[in-house]
């Protein structure tokens, strides 16, 4: 199948063509025909299935039609990701003029509200730096979105988000097309089917293992009790430079706070290491 059999505009097959994409991967087969037919969906594919272009390519198609902002909100749990799926968007919809905003946290707020009144065709946030512009700023609205996009829904809707998605949701309108994408189908996306219509589109892939997850990856689980993982933590790593001297590691953690804690203990216990996150003050400190 080509992207061309999945009723995409001959401009985005283009596109797709210039990146180098040739063939369309299975979510994006079964899920893009389903979008641009009006319905919800619920995605579930391993990392590197291409999730993220099985629902920016039939929004663009979409928003090429009917061009206004702004037209979709795309929801994520890390800033990370939110500019992964941003640098997607412009680089298919260059051809369209694009306007697009990132709405994360560790940025200035001032210029982000800025961006969002100047009413660009797609919102990229995190849950809860868009809540603080919404509870604190009359500038833009939300009410004429056609897509609420919820990319991995699973890690969003477990509970810590709940404040600010209630913020989000009450601020959005009743009529949109709500799609929800995963790398697996855990409990909480079960639970929470009610969000989208009854009628939603839900497709799973899994491989033969039956566990969404890249082949190439090779995986361990360490169990051990939370309050001394830090300690399982340096035992891990000093077994591993013990037996790959020039081996690098990425460590990461849930909070910033967390991720410059750890690195000054590593760094104590004679574990050279550089932090990475976005809060310069502690940086400082430790200097």
């Amino acid at each position: 199948m080509t992207f061309a059999e999945l009723n995409l505009s001959s401009w985005l097959v283009q596109q797709c063509t210039f990146m180098g994409l040739k063939y369309p991967t299975p979510i994006q087969q079964n899920c893009i025909p389903r979008i641009l037919a009006g319905t919800d969906c619920i995605g579930c594919a391993k990392t590197g299935s291409g999730k993220t272009l099985a629902f920016a390519l039939p929004i663009l198609q979409k928003l090429s039609e009917d061009p206004y902002g702004i037209f979709a909100l795309v929801l994520t749990p890390t800033r990370e990701l939110a500019f992964q799926i941003a640098d997607q968007f412009s680089a298919i919809g260059k051809s369209i003029g694009l306007k697009k905003c990132i709405i994360v946290g560790g940025m200035d707020m001032v210029v982000q509200g800025l961006e969002l009144s100047k009413h660009p065709h797609i919102v990229v946030a995190t849950p809860g730096r868009l809540a603080d512009h919404l509870e604190s700023c009359n500038t833009f609205s939300l009410k004429q979105i056609k897509f609420l996009v919820l990319d991995e829904a699973d890690r969003l809707l477990e509970g810590y988000f709940d404040d600010q998605l209630k913020t989000i949701f009450e601020a959005l309108p009743k009529q949109k097309q709500i799609l929800l994408f995963s790398a697996t189908m855990t409990d909480t996306l079960h639970k929470v089917k009610h969000i989208v219509s009854n009628k939603a589109f839900i497709w799973e892939s899994k491989d033969e293992s039956g566990i969404a997850t890249v082949k190439e990856l090779n995986q361990h689980y360490v169990l051990c009790p939370r309050d001394i993982r830090d300690s399982f933590l340096v035992e891990v790593i000093r077994t591993f430079r013990a037996n790959n001297k020039n081996g690098s590691i990425i460590i990461f953690t849930d909070t910033c706070k967390h991720c410059q804690i750890l690195s000054m203990t590593l760094n104590d216990v004679g574990f050279k290491n550089v932090a990475l996150h976005s809060m310069p003050q502690m940086l400082q400190q430790e200097v």
